[in-house]
Parts: structure tokens; sequence; C-alpha cells
């Protein structure tokens, strides 16, 4: 059990590089999951489009809310736009930087899968088979075909052992040329993706310096705060709950000592330690109140310098005057000139 424990305190406190991990696995994932799917085109006019581009964009769609469920991050950021104002106000440029920051993560799965399908041309050859141009690549003045037998016999493009017009055009001519268009719309998708992660990656702290220091700031506060708290809540109930049984068993041993006169026995000295880490919240419906006071009206952040002490113990009051130190040997003559 202390090995679990020791492994998800590494995981927290190396949260950043372990989605960065995840990102990464999930991104293989999708690549490995397109080489291993069966594509099977249905070859079909109507059918053919949707097919084809459902593949190519509702699985980067899943993959890209999985990357949003997978981050530790969503529920606080959520949490964080929802809340009252309170005592407290909401930075939407925080919320904003947050929400940026987990979306870059979580569009890597996506974009691996988009360009691993455009490079294969598969789905594209499905999609737009029935647009392959007759005119140019086969012939087009073949006679007893109309426009809808044309478009069906297009459609068949992708399935060779069924397709039955190399009179109209060559299959091989049309494949090449439907996954040629889609090779070519990868690279510039990937091209496009690169660029636009160098411009998001090095480009915007250049111009919003102090922006972005700033919203980076309140980020890590906000995710820090929400630990902190969590580990105060739990260590709070901890205690709690010792106490509680403490008690339990104390009555217990009451009744018992009444019954059969022996005394009862004192309380540990652990014990006595949970209970003064209740900080007077001691009952249900206190914590109640406090932690709905915490969701509606968390503290500002403004730290208050403490109370500085006088005479009577109290700030506020006029301090007497306090004298340097002044050195053994100069006692007598620092008190004549005083």
């Amino acid at each position: 059990m202390d090995k679990f424990r020791m492994i998800f305190q590494f995981l927290q406190s190396n949260q950043e590089s372990f989605m960065n991990g995840i990102c990464g696995i999930m991104a293989l994932a999708s690549a490995q999951m397109y080489s291993a799917f069966d594509f099977n085109c249905p070859c079909l006019p109507h059918y053919n489009l949707a097919y084809g581009l459902g593949i190519l964009l509702v699985p980067p769609f899943i993959l890209f809310l999985l990357g949003f469920v997978l981050n530790n991050n969503v529920s606080m950021l959520a949490e964080e736009w929802r809340r009252p104002l309170g005592q407290r106000g909401k930075d939407p440029s925080v919320l904003r930087y947050m929400f940026c920051s987990m979306a870059q993560r979580a569009m890597i799965a996506p974009v691996v899968w988009v360009s691993v399908t455009l490079l294969d041309g598969k789905c594209i050859t499905c999609a737009f088979c029935t647009s392959v141009p007759v005119e140019t690549l086969g012939n087009a003045s073949h006679s007893g075909l109309s426009q809808g037998e044309i478009k069906r016999v297009l459609a068949r493009i992708p399935c060779k052992e069924i397709y039955d017009g190399q009179e109209l055009i060559a299959n091989e001519v049309a494949v090449r040329y439907l996954r040629c268009i889609s090779q070519a719309l990868g690279w510039c998708f990937v091209l496009l993706m690169t660029t636009l992660a160098f411009l998001v990656r090095s480009l915007r702290p250049c111009f919003t310096q102090a922006a972005f220091l700033k919203s980076r700031y309140w980020s890590h506060y906000i995710d820090i705060e929400r630990k902190l708290f969590d580990e105060m809540c739990a260590e709070h109930a901890r205690s709690f709950a010792k106490v509680c049984i403490q008690q339990f068993f104390e009555g217990m041993s009451t009744d018992l000592a009444a019954t059969r006169c022996h005394p009862p026995r004192k309380a540990p000295a652990d014990v006595r330690e949970a209970a003064e880490k209740l900080l007077g919240i001691t009952d249900q419906a206190t914590m109640n109140t406090a932690l709905k006071s915490w969701h509606r009206c968390k503290p500002p952040l403004h730290l208050h310098p403490p109370a500085i002490p006088s005479g009577n113990g109290w700030a506020g009051e006029e301090q007497p005057p306090v004298h340097p130190p002044v050195p053994r040997r100069e006692t007598a003559a620092y008190y004549s000139r005083v």
C-alpha cells in the first residue's frame, strides 16, 4: 500500500510530465488503432461520403474528448468557471490559459489520427470516388450509361473485387489520383499543425509576456490551492473520525466501568493531538457551513500582516522606544551621554 501511495504522490508532484506522457501514449494508440482498423467502404453512391468523412472526423472528436476526460484539471476549470464571485473575483485570462493548455494536450491524438488517415488515403478514396474527373482520366464518351449509373460505377472504385467499370476508367488510375490528393492534404495538414504549434508555444509569450506569466502563475496557484485544500480536508476528516471513534469507545468503557466498577482509561496523546487539529469545527453542521462558504465566497488573495504583540499582548498601542544594543565596553559612556 505504501508503494501505491508513493507512486500516487509522484504522479501528483509531476502532473504536467505525466499528462504529457498520457497524451503521447494516446497519440501512439490512435495510430495503432487506425492500423488495426478494418476499413470497409460501402461502395454505394449515397453512403461513401458519409462513411469516409465519418472515419476521418468522428474518431478524432472522440479522442479529443478523451483527452479532456483524462485531464485532472477539467473539474477544477469547471468549478472555477461556475463558482460564485463572493470575495474573490474571476480572471478570464487565467481560465482561457487553463483551457488552452488542456486543449493543446487533447489535440495531439486527434491530429495524429487525421494525419495518418490522410496519408493513408483510404478515407478520401472512399468519400470522393464519385467525383473523379472521368473526362480527364477516363473515357467519358462511354455509351449506354446515364449519370446515375456512372456514379454507381465510380462508387465501386475502392472495392476492386466488385468494380466493373474498367472501360469507363481504370481502377488503378482513379485510386492513384485520389490517394495523391489525400497525401497532399495530409502533408499540408501536418505542416499547418506544426506551424500553429510553433506559433502558440514560441511566439505567444513574446507578445504578451506579462499576461502570459500572470495567467501561468495563477493557474498554478489554483491547482496547488485545490490540492492543499483536499489535503487539509483529509487531515481534518481523519482527526474528526479519530476523535468521534475515541469518544464512542470512551462512552462504552464508561458504561462497562459503571457495571463492573473499573475506572475508565484516559484518552491517549494522539487523540488529544487530533482534537487540537479540528480548529473549532467539531460537528457536521459547522463543517457543511465551512464547505459551502469555501465554495461561495473564497477568501480574497490578500495576506494580512501578522499582529505585532505590544506591552499587553495586542498590536495597535504605542510602543516604548527601543534602544539599539550597546557593546559592553561603551556602556558607561553611553549612559553618560543619555
